[in-house]
C-alpha cells in the first residue's frame, strides 16, 4: 500500500500543467463529427502520450494555504483512500470511454456512406519535413481549392487550341514531349509515355471523295462539291456505292423501320440522315443492318442553337465522325498494337462494309429538294430552306469514297503519384489530347484540366498530403478515331488493370455549355457524385451549389443529372471492357449542342462566345469536381462505391422484361431465374454493408479485403461466357451482344406483333423470336448476375444461394 501512495505522489511531481479538452467541427460528413486534441497550458511543452493522472484536493478557504498540522495523520489516511481512489477513477473512465464509443459508432452506422474517413494517426498524413497535424477532409478541400486557384487554365486551353494536334502528326508529337516535359516539372512519382502502332484512317489527297448525281443507266452526271473535302469518316468502308436517294430523319433502327411502314424501302438505296441523338457509327450500322448501299451525314440547323444571338454552324461546314462501332484499333481487335505484325490479319466486326461521307446543310439542301415520295413525318422536318421534307425516293447518287488506311504510331503520356499505404490500387484520371481541328472544346479543354490537376496535387503532396492509393493522370492520344490510346492500353494491360484500377475519371467534353450540367457514369459512383455535387459551387448560380442548381428544375436530381456511359466517350471502355467504374462529367447548353464539335470552327474564340466569357468558371468548376472526387477515392480508408446500386438497376430492366411475363408463359417460358439471381445480389450486398459498419476502420487488414471486393463489382458484370475477342464489351448491362439484358429485351419484344419497339438487327432482316435463343441468353445474363452476387458474398464457405 505504502509502494501504491509513493508511485501516486510522483506521478503527481511529473505530470504537466493543467490541460483542456477542445473539440471542434470536422466538415465533410452530413452530420460533422467532433475531434478532440489536447491544448498545453505551457507553450511548447511536450504531453505524455498516453497518460494524464490529475491531482486530487480538497476544498481551501479562499486566501489561506492547506494546513500542514498533523502529518502523520494525513498520510496514513492518504495511503488508505489511494486505493480506493484509483479504483473509483478507473471504473469512471472506463464507463465513459464505452459510453462515448457505443455512441459514435451509433453515429457513424446513421451516417451511412456520407461518413468521411479519415486517418487518426498524426504521423499517418504528414510528408518527413512537415510539422502539420493530421489533414482532415475539410484541410484536404481547403488545400486543393488553394492551390488550384493559382492556376492559368484559361490561357492553356488558349495555347493547347491553336496547336496542330492530328493523331500521328509531327504536331502532335511536339505537344507529346511537351506534355511529358511539365509532368517531370511536377516532380512525380514516375512519367512515362507507351507508343502504340495502329491503323488508321486518312482522306487520300490524290484521290478526293466524291459526290455525284447518275442517270437511270448509272451513267455519271453533275458532280456536287464536297465543301469541306477533308472532312472524312474514318472507318468508312473504301469503294463505290449507287442507288436512289431517301431521307432516313435520324438513322435510328426505328425511323427505318418507319420508313419501311410508309412504303419507303431502305434497302438498296443511299440514306441521307441527319447528325444527332445518336452516334456516326451507330446510324451506318443501323443502315447496314437494313439493307442501305451508303449513308450521308449532315447538319441540320434544326438540332443546333437558334435566334439572333445565338452562335450556329456555317451552312458550307460538314462535321467529322468516326464509324467504327467499337473502340480501340479495329485492325487488331481483342488485341494490343505495340507492334501489329504479331497479329493475324482480322478485322473488328464493327468495322461498316458501305461507305459514308459527311456532307454541309447546303448540299443536303440541294439533294432535299429533288426527293419525291410521301411528305416526312412533322417530328421529321427540319430548318433547311426546304420544303417540306419528302422522303423520296429520289433521283440516282454516286458516292465514292478514296481513304486509305495508315500504319501510325500514338503515344499515352503517363503520371503517377504513389500512394502510401495501397500503392497497387489506382485512381485513374485522363484526357484526350488529339484533335481534328482546332478541338478547343473536343480536347483542349480536358487537356488543360488535366495539367491543372497534375500542378495541383503535386502541390498538395509537397504541403502533407498523402494518398492512401495511387494516383494515375493519363493524356490518351487517338481519341478522335474512336478512344484508340485508352483502349489499346487497356486491352494491353487488362490482367492488371481489372485487379488494380478502382476508377476511371474522363475529362473530355468537360465543357460545352454552361447551362446543364450531366454525368455519364457507373451505377456504382452515384453516391458519391451526389456527395461531390453538394461541395461544390454552381459556375453560374451565385450563392448555389451545383447540386442546388440542379434540383430547382427538378426534384428528381439522377433524373436530371446521370446519364448511361456512350460508347463514344473514352470513360466507356473501362466499364463496359475492363470493368472499371468510370465517370464523364460535362457542362451543356439549354438546348440544342454545342454546334461547332468536330469542325475546324471548334476555336477557343467561338467556344469563348458561346459562353458568353464563363469559359474559365465552367472550366474551374469541372476541376474542382473531378479534383475532390479524386480525393475521396484515393484517401478514404473504405472506398466510396455504392455496391447496392445494381440492385435497382437490375429491378428496373425487370420491370420492363415483366410486360412479356404473360407471352412467356404461354409458350412454357419463364424469368424466375433472373428474380432469383437479383435476390441473391441484394442480399449479399447487405449483408457485406452490415459486416463493414460492425467492423473497425483502424483494421487496416480487413479495410484492404472489403475493398478489393468493392472495387472488383463493376468486373463481376462482365460475362464470363464470352470471349473479349468476339465481343470485346462484355459487362451485361452497357456492354454489346447477345449476353446484355438490352439484347435480351429486344429479343423478348418480337414476341408482339410486327415487334415494335425492337432495335436488333433480328428486326431488320424480319427474323422473329426464338425459343432456343431465349434460353441462351437468360442463361448467359442469369449465371453472370449470380457470380456477381457469389463474389460479393466473400468467400466460398459464406455464400449463402437461393437460386
Amino acid at each position: 500500500m505504502e509502494r501504491l501512495g509513493g508511485l501516486l505522489r510522483r506521478a503527481q511531481r511529473l505530470s504537466p500543467g493543467p490541460s483542456q479538452t477542445i473539440y471542434k467541427r470536422v466538415e465533410g460528413s452530413q452530420q460533422g463529427r467532433l475531434e478532440e486534441e489536447e491544448e498545453d497550458g505551457e507553450e511548447g511543452a511536450e504531453p505524455p502520450a498516453h497518460f494524464f493522472p490529475m491531482e486530487l484536493r480538497g476544498p481551501e478557504p479562499l486566501g489561506s494555504r492547506p494546513a500542514r498540522q498533523n502529518p502523520g495523520l494525513w498520510a496514513a489516511a492518504g495511503r488508505r483512500a489511494a486505493p480506493y481512489l484509483v479504483l473509483t477513477a478507473l471504473l469512471i473512465f472506463t464507463g465513459a470511454f464505452l459510453l462515448g464509443y457505443v455512441a459514435f459508432r451509433g453515429s457513424c452506422q446513421a451516417c451511412g456512406d456520407d461518413v468521411m474517413v479519415v486517418s487518426e494517426d498524426v504521423n499517418d498524413e504528414l510528408s518527413p519535413d512537415s510539422h502539420q497535424g493530421t489533414l482532415y477532409w475539410s484541410d484536404l478541400q481547403a488545400m486543393f481549392l488553394r492551390f488550384l486557384g493559382e492556376g492559368r487554365l484559361e490561357d492553356t486551353i488558349r495555347q493547347t487550341s491553336l496547336r496542330e494536334r492530328v493523331a500521328g502528326s509531327a504536331g502532335m508529337a511536339a505537344l507529346a514531349q511537351d506534355i511529358r516535359a511539365e509532368l517531370l516539372r511536377q516532380r512525380l512519382d514516375h512519367v512515362w509515355m507507351d507508343t502504340h502502332y495502329v491503323g488508321l484512317q486518312f482522306p487520300d489527297p490524290a484521290r478526293p471523295n466524291t459526290l455525284h448525281w447518275v442517270d437511270a443507266s448509272g451513267k455519271h452526271e453533275e458532280q456536287l462539291p464536297l465543301e469541306d473535302p477533308d472532312v472524312y469518316c474514318p472507318y468508312s468502308a473504301t469503294g463505290n456505292a449507287t442507288g436512289k436517294l431517301v431521307y432516313a430523319h435520324y438513322g435510328r433502327p426505328e425511323d427505318l423501320q418507319d420508313l419501311r411502314a410508309r412504303g419507303v424501302e431502305p434497302a438498296g438505296r443511299l440514306l441521307l440522315v441527319r447528325l444527332g441523338v445518336i452516334n456516326f457509327a451507330q446510324k451506318v450500322a443501323s443502315a447496314q443492318d437494313f439493307g442501305a448501299q451508303g449513308v450521308l451525314i449532315y447538319p441540320d440547323p434544326a438540332d443546333f442553337s437558334q435566334g439572333p444571338h445565338k452562335l450556329s454552324l456555317s451552312s458550307h461546314r460538314a462535321v467529322y465522325g468516326q464509324v467504327h462501332l467499337g473502340t480501340g484499333d479495329p485492325y487488331t481487335p481483342g488485341f494490343p498494337s505495340f507492334n501489329q505484325t504479331q497479329f493475324p490479319p482480322v478485322q473488328s466486326s464493327g468495322l461498316p462494309s458501305i461507305p459514308a461521307q459527311p456532307i454541309s446543310a447546303d448540299i443536303a439542301s440541294l439533294l432535299l429538294r429533288k426527293l419525291e415520295g410521301p411528305v416526312a413525318p412533322q417530328e421529321w422536318q427540319g430548318h433547311l430552306p426546304v420544303s417540306p421534307y419528302r422522303l423520296g425516293p429520289g433521283p440516282g447518287l454516286h458516292l465514292g469514297v478514296n481513304n486509305h488506311r495508315a500504319s501510325t504510331p500514338i503515344s499515352n503520356i503517363f503520371g503517377c503519384i504513389e500512394g502510401r499505404s495501397e500503392p497497387d490500387q489506382y485512381v485513374v484520371i485522363g484526357a484526350q489530347r488529339d484533335a481534328w481541328g482546332p478541338g478547343a472544346a473536343k480536347s483542349a479543354v480536358g487537356t488543360a484540366i488535366l495539367l491543372e490537376l497534375v500542378r495541383t496535387f503535386s502541390s498538395m503532396v509537397s504541403n502533407g498530403f498523402q494518398p492512401r492509393r495511387s494516383l494515375l493522370f493519363i493524356s490518351w492520344d487517338g481519341g478522335d478515331f474512336g478512344s484508340v490510346g485508352s483502349m489499346e492500353w487497356l486491352e494491353g494491360y487488362l490482367s492488371v488493370l481489372h485487379l488494380k484500377a478502382v476508377v476511371y475519371v474522363s475529362l473530355d467534353n468537360a465543357v460545352l455549355g454552361d447551362d446543364k450540367f450531366h454525368a455519364k457514369t457507373s451505377p456504382l459512383l452515384i453516391s458519391l457524385i451526389e456527395n461531390i455535387l453538394k461541395q461544390v459551387d454552381s459556375p453560374n448560380r451565385s450563392g448555389q451549389t451545383l447540386y442546388e442548381q440542379v434540383v430547382v428544375t427538378n426534384h428528381s436530381w439522377e433524373a436530371e443529372v446521370i446519364r448511361p456511359l456512350p460508347m463514344d466517350s473514352s470513360a466507356y471502355s473501362f466499364t463496359a471492357f475492363a470493368g472499371v467504374p468510370a465517370v464523364e462529367f460535362s457542362f451543356l447548353e439549354d438546348g440544342p449542342a454545342y454546334p461547332f464539335l468536330h469542325t475546324k470552327d471548334d476555336t477557343y474564340e467561338n467556344l469563348h462566345r458561346v459562353l458568353r466569357g464563363r469559359l474559365p468558371a465552367v472550366a474551374q468548376a469541372v476541376a474542382q469536381l473531378a479534383g475532390q472526387l479524386l480525393i475521396r477515392l484515393s484517401h478514404d480508408h473504405l472506398l466510396p462505391l455504392d455496391f447496392g446500386r445494381y440492385g435497382d438497376v437490375v429491378l428496373r430492366h425487370i420491370g420492363s422484361l415483366n410486360e412479356f411475363s404473360g407471352d412467356l408463359k404461354a409458350r412454357g417460358l419463364t424469368l424466375q431465374w433472373v428474380y432469383s439471381a437479383r435476390g441473391d445480389y441484394i442480399r449479399a450486398a447487405e449483408k457485406l454493408r452490415k459486416e463493414i459498419y460492425s467492423s473497425e476502420e483502424s483494421d487496416e487488414r480487413l479495410m484492404r479485403m472489403y475493398n478489393v471486393r468493392i472495387m472488383r463489382v463493376e468486373f463481376y458484370f462482365l460475362s464470363q461466357y464470352v470471349s473479349p475477342a468476339d465481343s470485346p464489351f462484355r459487362h451485361i448491362f452497357l456492354g454489346r451482344g447477345d449476353h446484355t439484358l438490352h439484347a435480351l429485351l429486344d429479343h423478348v419484344r418480337l414476341l408482339r406483333a410486327g415487334g415494335a419497339g425492337a432495335t436488333s438487327s433480328q428486326v431488320a432482316r424480319g427474323l422473329g423470336f426464338q425459343e432456343s435463343r431465349f434460353r441462351r441468353q437468360l442463361a448467359l445474363l442469369t449465371w453472370t448476375l449470380q457470380g456477381a452476387a457469389n463474389a460479393l458474398s466473400g468467400d466460398v464457405w459464406n455464400i449463402d444461394n437461393n437460386f
